[in-house]
């Protein structure tokens, strides 16, 4: 197995909203915001090579929405999945699985494109499954109206038109053992229903996608929960129970958002689950 880290793109988000009630002089210590109180988010991907299987890791937001979408995200920088995949040997057509952890759109996003003559929307990954779970699945399709600015039906119907779309198995507990893809998942309620987090096993190392489980470091201490969680006190309780597991276990927790940040060990300390180290993912994937 081997494992690449896949930029697809930067972007801003206020940083208020990605603290929820966390005073600012307290969030800005690690996350700090520009004159219009937004902060650094990357799109940090992961690709698995395993085998015959080439396992993508969440898409970032695409390249398909309008300039006024992509305004309200300041994006920033010269990343793209395509020209990281390059990098790294690989083309979009050689992708046989997309994982993604929700369907929000900033993980989502890069999974459908404008189809030849921009009529309509095709799956940009066409030799791939889109794999998502029943439970989220509804969630997304259905959404709450809270939600319903994060599920963009353009980015997920497509993948069901297509008939790529697959499902996981739902645990039994919070973590699904033995996933179709290889890796165990961890499942989380409290940002969106049913978020998967995978649990990659690597050189007698845990490797865990964090998606919006800890956007970045700065969201370590547990009353740090973003605004944008449906249910923050759940994702309090989740995040609590994960990172005491990252710390009992040593697990290296590969963060999605954190734009300076890329890969961390924890430990625990007298304030509870705080940083260990950082890594840069050359340090472990090579």
């Amino acid at each position: 197995m081997k494992l690449y880290p896949i930029n697809a793109g930067n972007f801003k988000l206020d940083g208020g909203a990605m603290f929820g009630v966390v005073p600012k002089t307290l969030w800005t210590r690690t996350n700090p915001s520009d004159n219009n109180n937004m902060i650094d988010i990357a799109a940090r991907c992961l690709l698995i090579e395993d085998s015959d299987r080439l396992i993508l890791i969440d898409t970032g937001m695409g390249n398909k929405q309008s300039d006024k979408f992509f305004g309200y995200y300041h994006l920033w920088g010269n990343n793209s999945i395509d020209n990281s995949l390059k990098t790294h040997g690989f083309h979009r057509d050689d992708i046989t699985d997309v994982f993604m952890t929700h369907l929000h759109f900033d993980h989502c996003g890069g999974s459908i494109q404008w189809n030849a003559d921009r009529t309509g929307y095709e799956t940009a990954f066409k030799n791939a499954h889109f794999w998502s779970n029943k439970n989220h699945w509804e969630w997304a399709t259905k959404p709450n109206k809270r939600e319903k600015a994060s599920f963009l039906k353009e980015n997920i119907l497509p993948m069901e038109d297509s008939g790529q779309l697959k499902f996981t198995n739902l645990p039994q507990k919070d973590i699904l053992k033995n996933s179709p893809l290889g890796f165990d998942i961890f499942f989380a309620n409290g940002h969106t229903d049913k978020q998967m987090i995978p649990m990659i096993q690597y050189k007698g190392k845990t490797i865990c996608f964090m998606a919006d489980l800890l956007p970045t470091v700065g969201h370590l201490p547990l009353p740090f929960v973003m605004g944008y969680d449906t249910r923050p006190l759940l994702s309090l309780d989740e995040k609590e129970r994960f990172l005491n597991l990252a710390a009992d276990h040593n697990y290296y927790l590969f963060l999605e958002h954190d734009a300076h940040n890329e890969i961390i060990t924890v430990q625990h300390t007298e304030k509870g689950v705080r940083l260990k180290d950082t890594f840069k993912t050359n340090d472990i994937f090579n």
